[in-house]
């Protein structure tokens, strides 16, 4: 079925996929980070941005500027470093929220001086400058597509869609989990921001091995 659609070793693609969702990173983090904190409305905005971001690097991979960046270590390397500052950024804000924000971070509104805007934007901000990312959508992602096939942009709008749609359902269950965890933790402060640190000190530790990845 999918072989007439341009697309090679489908469920191969599915399983690969389906791991590499399922394994930790910046953006899953976030939208559990935001889920949490600020409750589930805040966390689709976070999912939407990582959606977003998703869908403009298979974009970029299918016009070959993914490729282009791959290809120069200068640019790969800005690319790397704007991600790891990114990831630090956030990092020590989550931290610095935790202790010295007035409002909770666990109280299920989200304080007046973020704007709701801000988890679209910066999870998109993750997607778009992570290397991995980049990485996987030219060297795993294109080996499933049929390049003598007519119309190679339908083989990447259905290898698209079908990873766009495991990471909504994967991420949904990361928001209704960290809405269970908030309820948990909202009269448990000193646990709560005992995770709060935990996840701010993840991002920084995402952001030390981003900085030191081997091209």
């Amino acid at each position: 079925m999918f072989e007439n659609l341009g697309v090679l070793s489908f469920w191969t693609y599915l399983a690969g996929v389906v791991l590499v969702i399922i394994v930790p990173g910046p953006n899953s983090l976030y939208v559990l980070k935001s889920s949490t904190s600020h409750g589930t409305r805040s966390g689709y905005r976070a999912v939407l941005g990582v959606l977003t971001g998703d869908a403009i690097l298979i974009f970029l991979s299918f016009i070959g500027v993914a490729s282009v960046i791959n290809a120069s270590p200068t640019l790969f390397m800005i690319v790397r470093y704007l991600g790891a500052a990114y990831l630090l950024y956030l990092g020590i804000k989550i931290i610095y929220a935790t202790f010295f924000q007035k409002k909770s971070l666990t109280s299920g509104s989200e304080p007046a001086v973020i704007k709701s805007e801000k988890h679209f934007t910066r999870a998109l901000v993750l997607s778009l400058t992570n290397p991995k990312a980049i990485l996987f959508f030219i060297s795993f992602f294109i080996q499933f597509i049929d390049f003598n096939y007519a119309n190679a942009w339908i083989p990447y709008l259905v290898l698209a869609s079908i990873l766009e749609v495991i990471s909504f359902i994967y991420l949904s269950l990361l928001i209704f989990s960290g809405y269970l965890i908030a309820r948990f933790l909202r009269e448990k402060q000193v646990l709560a921001k005992l995770g709060n640190c935990t996840i701010g000190a993840l991002f920084m530790g995402f952001a030390a091995k981003l900085a030191i990845f081997s091209h």
